[in-house]
């Protein structure tokens, strides 16, 4: 039986987890209590990991350039594509609450507001990139801190030559040791997705999007036309990869994304499918992918735009069209400082709605209105964005001459032919 189940991939039973949490979920909702702690112990296995390997891995992955002109044209390549998918994807979703309308006629009357804390500063942010204490940003996953510190520590070994060649070697030992441990977990992936799903369907039921249908279906279309138009384009055009090939190569990390919500608990997964399936080269998918867990949400963004959107509509307020331009920056910023964990996009929308002039007390309406079935939304948007995050990492790679398509395509006919 053990034999059984490790012969069929991962992705698969990934998918016979989530149909069988969906049941349970329809059929017998109080059994899922029974079985969120196999939820709870997949999401902590992988959070557990997320911050020793982004400082781990991106500090690996500077180290083993070498050449310290290369960490610059890295860095911005990879920014300014993220920048670049996180525009289009707040226009994007702008465009398409224009076109449906999913806020026209909302039923805010039964919403429970809910407090929105203090925003924090952009002085805040910018300083706080720098930590005072490692082991303290590592103990709150604090993402920017530990890219800064990774970034600095990397750098410092590529720059300190043959004297930080033993300390490449340990970055590199340490990575690989990690990567490894991924593996391990990964393989309770399918009980840990049968937990949570069952745990969402229960507490919401088969009508889980009915007071917030439109909104729904809105995330889905958004979410599909990123990838399918936006992505797929880059991928042909950019990285010159075959699309199929590619999003073959990251189904498993689009399961964990659909099933965490948190783009963060996917990269120990996308850092393994990057290099395995893909033939992304170690030192850029170690820099490149633990980066875009911090700053690569296309799904946040285009959901920041669309649900910006959806608020004006449903609070009847009005647009100049200086607000159009406002809502588009605003919201790029927004996503850009997004934490990534599950729901945390929707806590940015009160700097974009107050940027327009909406009040905080109407934005905690809205939240309110969101909040009990953002989960499902969530993780429907948590997929473009682990999408853009491979996409780019492989687009990266290709200009880097960093790609290796024949291991790719050897992994491919490997995958087919199981």
């Amino acid at each position: 039986m053990m034999r059984a189940w490790f012969a069929i991939p991962l992705w698969q039973r990934v998918l016979g987890g989530l149909v069988l949490g969906v049941l349970l979920g329809l059929f017998w909702p109080d059994a899922a209590p029974s079985v969120a702690f196999l939820g709870d112990i997949f999401v902590r296995l992988i959070r557990m990991l997320v911050a020793p390997i982004v400082l781990v891995t991106i500090a690996s992955g500077i180290a083993s350039m070498a050449d310290p002109k290369r960490l610059g044209p890295l860095g911005g390549k990879t920014v300014g594509l993220f920048a670049a998918t996180t525009l289009i994807a707040v226009a994007l979703g702008m465009a398409v609450a224009v076109v449906v309308q999913p806020g026209v006629g909302a039923a805010l009357g039964s919403a429970q507001a809910q407090a929105l804390g203090e925003p924090r500063t952009l002085y805040d942010t910018l300083v706080g990139i720098v930590p005072l204490n490692i082991v303290d940003a590592l103990a709150k996953g604090d993402m920017l801190a530990l890219i800064f510190t990774a970034i600095l520590v990397g750098a410092g070994t590529v720059v300190a030559g043959e004297a930080g060649a033993p300390f490449a070697r340990f970055l590199a030992s340490a990575s690989s040791v990690l990567l490894t441990i991924v593996r391990l977990v990964m393989e309770v992936t399918p009980f840990g997705v049968f937990a949570l799903i069952a745990g969402a369907v229960a507490a919401n039921g088969v009508a889980v999007f009915a007071n917030v249908g439109w909104l729904a279906l809105c995330v889905v279309i958004g979410s599909v036309l990123q990838i399918v138009i936006v992505h797929a384009a880059m991928l042909k055009l950019l990285a010159r990869v075959p699309v199929g090939r590619f999003y073959r190569g990251i189904v498993d990390a689009l399961a964990i994304a659909f099933s965490t919500a948190s783009s963060s608990a996917v990269l120990p997964v996308a850092i393994r499918c990057a290099q395995d399936n893909l033939g992304v080269a170690k030192p850029v998918a170690s820099t490149v992918l633990p980066l875009g867990a911090s700053i690569g949400k296309d799904g946040t963004a285009m959901y920041v735009g669309l649900l910006s959107v959806f608020s004006l509509q449903a609070l009847g307020h009005p647009m100049a069209t200086a607000d159009w331009f406002v809502v588009l920056v605003t919201g790029a910023l927004a996503a850009f400082g997004t934490a990534p964990v599950p729901s945390a996009s929707l806590f940015m929308l009160a700097a974009v709605l107050a940027a327009v002039g909406v009040p905080p007390e109407q934005t905690a309406l809205i939240v309110g209105f969101v909040l009990p079935f953002d989960r499902l939304l969530d993780m429907t948007r948590t997929v473009p964005s682990a999408s853009a995050n491979l996409m780019v990492a492989t687009t990266v790679a290709r200009w880097e001459g960093a790609l290796d398509d024949r291991l790719a395509g050897v992994r491919a006919e490997v995958r087919e032919a199981g």
